[in-house]
């Protein structure tokens, strides 16, 4: 039998592969704690400063300045206010350096050795990063302390990491790789755990990806064709501005007028209503994945340059903590598409090299993220200009790109230039595993 008839004996998404899914969205849960613990580990309350007083140094700061708010922070411990603030933003932005060395490091690394050594089996949806991001609240609302809030935070990576060695390998990676006799026992142990012990999974002998005559096209190959070239700088640029804006944003919760640990929890739970948004858009003939990564760009930078026009004193509903939630929101949606979108323009031979390129321009991103809203020490308005800049720019420039619903998706580069060739007859992305036609899904094996 071939891999998809397999899983469909095994059980494509049975109560094994539901427990495995339970792991990897604690998981994602975990990972938005730890984007997140900047906020509160390094939040700053307000102080005022001796009359008549000037302080330069650290010894200075910390005789004359009087913190107004009960906070325990590095913040109100180091003193981490004026020219010592930017050490606040540069523990953020090392936390995303981490990750794009990880990216760096252990990306082209899973191809080598298997997705379970690296990070053990996939992703799972941007979803329970916003739902993390609300729970990294309210454990701060009850964990004030910030070396215990810390502690909490970090403590259940050591369990993840352990919980994490007993995923399997990706049958479909070890299927690709021409380890067939692997492929067999992980589903075959697949079929034991799902109650169906009588199967016999018998594969058809696959020579593996590098055996079976396609060409290898490297990084190199995006700068050297033209079409390539053009594609992969844009779409850096938005994986970049997308970045920037979704984390600044986030970063900014801890910053805007208000209970705190509320508006951390906002700025996390308005992602939710993004996936639904992203997913009806995309499968619409007159929107498709570029006009509307393009309008969710463009709608989030709008939103944040408007906040720059507002008075100080509006209606609850008009200001700039509605407009800035919007903006997340729809910078949300944007992220959320660019991943399907991204790899719809990349050819088979060098999609991974191409997603691996364009997630390194994302950490960078995410890198400057935690400095942008620093910049209101030279203009109020400075951090949301940054943002709507941002925005609106990797919207145009989006637009550059090619539509890609409904259409044939290349297998190798010189199908790029060919109009007729289809590889593909599934038209429409489908959320949270929803049930495909037969015919649709044997279509896309």
């Amino acid at each position: 039998m071939d891999l998809e008839e397999a899983f469909h004996v095994v059980g494509e998404f049975g109560k094994y592969q539901k427990r495995l899914a339970a792991l990897l969205i604690l998981l994602q849960v975990y990972m938005a704690c730890q984007s997140m613990l900047i906020v509160l580990v390094g939040a700053t309350p307000d102080y005022r400063i001796e009359k008549g007083k000037d302080p330069t140094t650290q010894q200075d700061l910390v005789k004359h300045v009087i913190f107004t708010e009960d906070l325990d922070s590095i913040v109100t411990e180091w003193f981490l206010i004026r020219h010592h603030a930017y050490k606040v933003s540069l523990a953020g932005s090392l936390f995303f350096a981490g990750v794009l060395v990880g990216n760096v490091l252990f990306g082209p690394l899973s191809d080598k050795v298997g997705r379970k050594p690296v990070f053990l089996a996939g992703t799972l949806t941007n979803m329970m990063f916003a739902v993390g991001i609300a729970l990294f609240a309210a454990l701060g609302y009850y964990v004030q302390s910030w070396r215990a809030l810390a502690t909490t935070a970090n403590s259940p990576g050591v369990l993840f990491f352990l919980l994490c060695l007993t995923l399997p390998e990706s049958p479909r990676w070890l299927y690709s790789q021409g380890l067939t006799q692997k492929a067999e026992d992980v589903m075959q142990h697949m079929a034991m755990r799902n109650g169906k012990e009588k199967v016999v999974v018998k594969l058809k002998l696959c020579a593996g990806s590098a055996k079976a005559g396609r060409p290898s096209s490297g990084v190199l190959e995006l700068v050297r064709h033209p079409t390539l070239r053009w594609r992969t700088g844009i779409l850096m640029y938005v994986w970049y501005a997308c970045s920037l804006v979704y984390y600044g944003l986030t970063l900014n919760a801890g910053e805007q007028k208000g209970n705190r640990y509320a508006n951390v929890a906002m700025y996390g739970l308005v992602e939710l209503p993004a996936y639904p948004l992203c997913m009806y858009f995309i499968n619409k003939q007159w929107a498709g994945r570029r006009k509307t990564t393009a309008a969710f760009l463009m709608f989030a930078g709008f939103s944040c340059m408007v906040t720059m026009f507002l008075p100080n004193h509006l209606d609850l509903w008009l200001n700039t903590t509605s407009l800035a939630l919007l903006g997340k929101l729809m910078v949300s949606a944007a992220f959320n598409i660019v991943y399907i979108y991204t790899s719809e323009l990349y050819p088979t031979v060098i999609r991974n090299a191409g997603l691996g390129v364009c997630s390194m321009s994302c950490r960078f991103g995410g890198i400057l993220a935690p400095f942008v809203p620093s910049m209101k020490g030279l203009h109020q308005s400075m951090p949301f200009m940054v943002f709507g800049l941002s925005g609106v720019s990797a919207g145009c420039l989006n637009l550059l790109l090619p539509e890609t619903l409904n259409k044939p998706i290349a297998e190798t580069l010189e199908e790029l230039h060919i109009p007729a060739y289809q590889r593909i007859l599934e038209k429409e992305v489908y959320p949270f595993g929803e049930d495909q036609p037969n015919s649709k899904r044997k279509a896309q094996a």
